[in-house]
């Protein structure tokens, strides 16, 4: 499963709507788009420190999921897709879309916007 910076968030935090989706999900995979939108949101939080101890002893349990030229490919398909529905999504969760398309992996995000990507399911916390 591959996990929307708002999972990757919620797991942080402790809620409990995250916990079920991640003890089914036999991978959990981050993608380095997702890891830079965390990161940048650690660095302007006053908890810095705690999240960064979170990042430091749970990042190890998941994959990171790096962009290929396979998925550049996949991010221009569901680009012009969403155009000609007239349905534009923010340009990272294009990315993190791509990832999920090309390795078949559902998305745990509470972003409905991936329920129009063809081919991408979204799992909703």
């Amino acid at each position: 499963m591959i996990l929307d910076t708002n999972a990757l968030s919620a797991w942080a935090e402790g809620r409990a709507a995250v916990e079920a989706p991640l003890r089914a999900a036999a991978r959990l995979i981050v993608p380095s788009v997702v890891l830079g939108e965390y990161f940048f949101g650690i660095r302007r939080s006053r908890y810095r420190g705690r999240y960064e101890d979170w990042l430091a002893r749970y990042l190890p349990l998941t994959e990171i999921a790096a962009v290929t030229s396979a998925t550049a490919d996949s991010y221009a398909d569901i680009r012009l897709e969403l155009r000609r529905l007239g349905a534009p999504i923010p340009p990272n969760d294009v990315w993190i879309a791509a990832l999920a398309r090309q390795h078949g992996f559902p998305v745990l995000s509470n972003d409905n916007h991936f329920d129009v990507v063809d081919g991408v399911s979204r799992i909703a916390f």
